[in-house]
């Protein structure tokens, strides 16, 4: 059938709306109609690393309603309400283990372009459309996934809110919930407070931990990270943030999480950890990254890196959904909403004060 995508044509183009042709759902796949798809800075990453002349459809925190199921899908049907996430085999060890965002397929099945059969689920008359990222491709008003990557909903959620949830906020949320483990005890800091990093203030927040400080160089962002649960929210640009961050948390932060990617950051970041301390990593970027070892050993701290907040969206998704129901995780603060086809200004937007776009149909 015949649809529209945000086609991308290299790293120094914008998006183009283009009619292109959707295959089927297979026997293993769902066909779902986009009502809400988030702009996530990994969308633009992977963006910038495409070739010139690749027509490409990213997009990866789809939400909708399914049309159509193959015959194999089981616990979906069509009208179903759901949101897409990363895609997994759930078949590896560590899927049956719970652990799929580590699936052995991860790099294959979320970023190779092509189902695994080397097939695309898009097609344009002049050949194939590097597709299916993150199992979804949901840059456009159709979109081929499977039971894997598709969480089914209530009826009465809103799409526009939840549509982040498939990425963003989970890998926010996830890696405090599921990483980092806050208790009421600890504090924790959060460096960027962009949709990942707010979701991570909000979801510390949820669990009751007793300190939250939000690190960002904007002031409009640090407000808006102490009205959605912060209790402190520092500048990053001073230069003694370090000494702050010690001051306001009795000697050094039992947690933190990055977000920035940025290598002088994660580095501070590590500093004003207290003993034993640890520290998540998600932001993408940073490239090399000296850490002082002495500190590490000597302070027994911890730094390790999470893909999408170790999070089974099965399981997590329902967790945010249900907070913010309770009014817990108020996702719907971070959120600006743009047509389809006004992609390109939201892109700007989101480098400019835009916290998180939502594209909806």
């Amino acid at each position: 059938m015949r649809t529209q995508a945000a086609v991308s044509h290299g790293p120094d183009t914008g998006f183009t709306i283009e009619d292109v042709e959707i295959s089927d759902p297979r026997p293993d796949e769902i066909l779902v109609r986009l009502t809400a798809v988030g702009i996530c800075h990994t969308d633009l990453v992977s963006k910038a690393q495409m070739p010139a002349g690749v027509p490409a459809v990213f997009g990866h925190e789809g939400a909708g309603v399914v049309e159509a199921v193959g015959a194999d899908v089981t616990g979906v049907r069509a009208g179903d309400h759901v949101v897409m996430s990363y895609n997994s085999c759930g078949t590896c060890v560590r899927c049956a283990a719970g652990r799929r965002a580590y699936c052995e397929q991860f790099a294959a099945l979320n970023s190779g372009g092509r189902r695994p059969d080397g097939s695309s689920t898009l097609t344009r008359a002049d050949g194939a459309v590097w597709s299916s990222f993150f199992g979804q491709s949901s840059f456009a008003r159709h979109a081929i996934a499977t039971r894997e990557n598709v969480v089914v909903v209530p009826e009465d959620t809103d799409l526009v809110t939840a549509a982040p949830m498939g990425c963003g906020f989970q890998t926010g949320a996830g890696s405090v919930v599921n990483v980092l483990r806050p208790t009421p005890d600890s504090s924790l800091v959060v460096y960027g407070a962009g949709g990942v990093g707010l979701a991570a203030v909000m979801a510390a927040a949820a669990l009751g931990t007793g300190t939250v400080v939000a690190v960002d160089l904007s002031k409009q962002r640090r407000d808006l990270a102490t009205e959605l649960g912060a209790t402190h929210a520092l500048d990053g640009a001073s230069e003694d943030l370090v000494e702050q961050i010690r001051e306001l948390t009795g000697g050094g932060a039992t947690h933190a999480f990055d977000t920035t990617g940025v290598p002088p950051v994660i580095r501070n970041a590590v500093k004003a950890l207290t003993a034993e301390g640890s520290l998540a990593l998600v932001g993408l970027g940073a490239g090399e990254t000296a850490i002082d070892t002495m500190d590490l050993i000597g302070a027994g701290k911890t730094v390790r890196g999470s893909i999408e907040g170790d999070a089974n969206p099965q399981d997590l998704i329902p967790l945010l959904l249900d907070w913010q129901a309770q009014g817990r995780f108020p996702a719907e603060r971070m959120i600006s909403t743009f047509p389809f086809e006004d992609i390109d200004e939201a892109v700007a937007r989101m480098r400019e004060d835009v916290v998180k776009p939502v594209l909806t149909f």
